[in-house]
């Protein structure tokens, strides 16, 4: 059974620091594209952040760049979003997702097919 469990989440106040952790079971994930997605309360789910399978190209979307970073680690089946910076609008569920397709890239998450069930992250002003 494949599991995507996140952690890290949390509540913080405003221009501080969490970082999100995302460990996979079940399946190896080193050659499928991996993302952070976010919804917040009456809003659509969002792109967060999307990264290759070698962790080479990242995209993140506008609201985040310059301050969320997202990594993996291929060995731990893993995948991190680094979040600095925190504003109260980045108040939402986190959710880490992975792409059922090998080396095959994608930054729209309806190319992702397996997902974790969130992490609240609550940002205070």
């Amino acid at each position: 059974q494949v599991q995507l469990v996140e952690s890290g989440g949390g509540l913080v106040q405003a221009g501080g620091s969490l970082r999100l952790s995302c460990a996979a079971s079940g399946r190896a994930f080193s050659s499928n594209a991996m993302g952070w997605f976010r919804q917040a309360p009456g809003k659509e789910r969002e792109r967060v952040a999307t990264i290759n399978w070698n962790g080479r190209t990242t995209d993140y979307t506008d609201s985040v760049k310059g301050r969320f970073t997202i990594s993996r680690d291929n060995a731990k089946n893993a995948v991190y979003l680094q979040m600095n910076g925190l504003k109260p609008e980045d108040t939402a569920v986190y959710y880490c997702a992975a792409s059922g397709r090998a080396y095959y890239y994608s930054r729209n998450f309806n190319e992702y097919n397996y997902w974790g069930q969130g992490t609240q992250v609550t940002v205070s002003s």
